[in-house]
């Protein structure tokens, strides 16, 4: 059964993310705000990875200056959200 939660992303120009997982593994994710063609294109590889292959790969990438970024914090709201 999938499980559907939204994450408030913070210091990006991404305004929400909303995730759709079965287990562990991620079958979709909506995100609305930012770049439009880059999150569209990151929404579409997350598909039928897990949550753990995720956290490892975007979690801490940065954007520009700023101290996070749209998969960073794609990789925070699923450890908040799994409590990894």
């Amino acid at each position: 059964m999938s499980e559907k939660f939204t994450y408030i992303p913070k210091g990006v120009c991404a305004r929400s993310m909303t995730f759709e997982v079965e287990g562990n593994i991620i079958k979709n994710v909506q995100i609305v705000g930012g770049c439009a063609g880059n999150l569209l294109g990151i929404s579409k590889i997350l598909r039928g990875k897990t949550v753990e292959e995720v956290v490892e790969v975007f979690n801490g990438n940065r954007c520009g200056a700023k101290p996070t970024s749209c998969p960073d914090q794609i990789a925070q709201a699923l450890i908040q959200h799994f409590n990894l």
